[in-house]
């Protein structure tokens, strides 16, 4: 994992998305080439047309993030990565008109962002056929040595059996006679010392699962390593970079308190982020007037009752806002007026409801939120203070989300599908403390890039 800006991103991740940077770059300037022979045009030097390459490069990049098609999902099918690219080159093409169309000076002729979008579409698909063949992601997994062979241990078990996993396990160390979860366990009395483990696989990382440290830390051995370029990581901490999110079951308070994050913004990344969340409320009303409009005839004509819905939710440091959406459900869905979590084709919701739920134009009105101040784009999902009450008092740290803003988009969106219980909550909550504990405006435009994937695959519509 490499960390940007606070965010743990998979090395295959970076080192694909500058290689098809490249590719994206190369193919506009062959399709200029190509373009430029056609006509019977001199040829001109590359660096006067930089500024037009490296925007086609980027545009495709970002639209490529945005459909999901740096997703570990989206290379297990030749199938899989046509359709993210079809999609990824056919969102590039709608942006890079509307760019173009602003900007001219950056502007590459129609024929040439056609050839372009062909040639790029030919070299990412062969790239990435042959980065699965010749490289893959396996390659690219550290190997991890684990001290701990309890539940503790157990949990990493499990993630090294993904198949997503960035790292293989070499050995587990059973500490104490009482850690027997992980088969096959090295016991730590027999080894006597850790040496003969890290050099026999050449060990990468060493992790700390040991159910119970008091006396039982090997800080010999650890000391050496830590001197010998081996790294040391607590399991919470590990499981945090792995997952990227903060695992409940392995957290502690004094791990929160010590381990860096959580760290308030400071006052231009908050006047940042509030000036961001002004102007492109605005221009996003605008934009989507005539769907407001048109959702609203319908909801009139096709449902008895409100256009709109207001409901209670919890916002930042716990205080209380109406938040707005167009009404997607009966106006008898509480009648005994007991919260409800919604389910799996809810019979509450009405047909348009459910399309309007499926694609995402209910939350359109929260714009609202976010211009007033109570929401912003990023952030956790607000709740009811109903629910809020009754998963504070079965979730650890349920409360620390509402250190910052809520948001329409989020995180744990991106990551978890809709949750209808609390097993649910207390998963989202996991993505909830990650976003707050490493909160940057770079993760912000990263979760607001791929919230298009949500949107268009429809990921947690409920």
């Amino acid at each position: 994992m490499i960390r940007l800006f606070k965010h743990y991103v998979p090395v295959p991740v970076v080192l694909l998305g500058l290689i098809e940077l490249a590719l994206l770059f190369f193919a506009a300037e062959l399709a200029w080439e190509i373009r430029a022979a056609q006509i019977g045009m001199d040829g001109e030097p590359m660096r006067g047309r930089l500024g037009e390459l490296v925007t086609y490069a980027v545009i495709v990049l970002i639209s490529l993030l945005a459909v999901g098609g740096y997703q570990r999902d989206g290379y297990r099918s030749a199938r899989l990565t046509a359709t993210r690219l079809t999609a990824a080159f056919v969102l590039a093409f709608v942006a890079l008109s509307v760019i173009f169309y602003l900007l001219p000076d950056v502007a590459l002729w129609r024929s040439i962002s056609l050839y372009a979008i062909l040639l790029s579409f030919l070299a990412l698909l062969t790239a990435r056929t042959l980065f699965n063949r010749l490289v893959g992601w396996q390659r690219f997994r550290r190997c991890v040595l684990v001290l701990g062979a309890g539940c503790r241990g157990a949990q990493v078990a499990a993630l090294a059996a993904s198949r997503d996993a960035s790292f293989f396990v070499s050995d587990y160390v059973q500490m104490t006679e009482q850690e027997a979860q992980v088969p096959g366990a090295v016991p730590y009395a027999g080894a006597g010392s850790l040496r003969p483990l890290l050099e026999k696989k050449q060990v990468d990382e060493i992790v700390l699962a040991i159910e119970e440290r008091r006396g039982s830390l090997p800080l010999d051995d650890l000391l050496q390593a830590k001197l010998s370029g081996v790294r040391v990581s607590d399991l919470s901490s590990f499981l945090e970079r792995e997952t990227g999110r903060i695992d409940l079951a392995a957290a502690s308070p004094s791990w929160l308190i010590l381990s860096d994050g959580f760290l308030a913004a400071g006052p231009a990344a908050v006047a940042g982020k509030r000036l961001f969340d002004i102007a492109a409320s605005a221009l996003l009303l605008i934009l989507s007037s005539p769907i407001l409009i048109v959702t609203a005839i319908v909801i009139r004509l096709t449902s008895p009752g409100p256009i709109f819905y207001l409901q209670e939710r919890v916002g930042q440091n716990g205080r209380s806002f109406n938040v707005v959406k167009f009404r997607s459900m009966r106006t008898d869905a509480e009648q005994d007026g007991k919260p409800q979590w919604a389910q799996e084709r809810d019979p509450r919701v009405t047909a348009i409801g459910r399309f309007i739920r499926a694609s995402r134009i209910d939350e359109i009105p929260q714009i609202f939120c976010v211009l007033k101040g109570d929401m912003s784009f990023v952030g956790p999902r607000p709740e009811r203070p109903f629910f809020v009450k009754e998963l504070a008092a079965q979730l650890p740290f349920y409360n620390e989300r509402h250190v910052v803003k809520p948001g329409i988009t989020g995180w744990a969106q991106l990551n978890y599908p809709y949750g209808a219980s609390v097993e649910d909550a207390r998963h989202k909550l996991e993505y909830d403390l990650y976003y707050v504990k490493n909160y940057s405006s770079f993760l912000d435009l990263l979760i607001l890039i791929q919230t298009v994937r949500v949107v268009l695959w429809r990921d947690g519509v409920r």
